[in-house]
């Protein structure tokens, strides 16, 4: 399975951590990981899943494949900055989501426009939007994408 991972590109010593270890259980769980591939939740979910042998995959806005943090395996550069999003939730079977601020939830919108299973992990809650599993912990989120992806 490929999960696309969003959130927040600046974070706190916490957000990072659950980060990490995010990418560590898809690692674990012998999946591959696709995300905007820069810093914060991106940089340490890749960090985390690279240290377990899962294939790393960054979408990056720019035009420079370099401008991808150390621990993307795969740099896709797209030259349309935002406008990424889509292609990043697009490309997992389903998406988890870590903090964030706007760039997040526009994401988790275009991920249940895609019918696409989202986990969150301390991010937005939006009444009267429905399709989001609130989780405590990054093995519960990806249990919840493992359960909807096989049904």
């Amino acid at each position: 399975m490929r999960v696309s991972i969003i959130g927040g590109s600046t974070v706190t010593d916490d957000e990072y951590a659950t980060a990490e270890r995010l990418g560590e259980v898809i690692g674990e769980r012998g999946h591959e990981l696709v995300c905007g591939g820069l810093t914060g939740v991106m940089e340490a979910a890749c960090k985390g899943a690279q240290s377990e042998g899962a294939h790393t995959i960054g979408i990056i806005p720019g035009k420079d494949p370099q401008e991808a943090n150390e621990h993307v395996e795969t740099a896709i550069a797209t030259g349309i900055n935002d406008s990424r999003n889509p292609v990043i939730v697009m490309n997992g079977d389903g998406v988890v989501a870590v903090d964030g601020g706007p760039g997040t939830l526009s994401e988790i919108g275009h991920a249940l426009t895609f019918s696409k299973p989202v986990a969150g992990l301390d991010t937005h809650r939006v009444d009267g939007v429905y399709g989001i599993e609130h989780v405590d912990a990054p093995a519960e989120a990806i249990a919840h994408l493992e359960d909807s992806v096989d049904s």
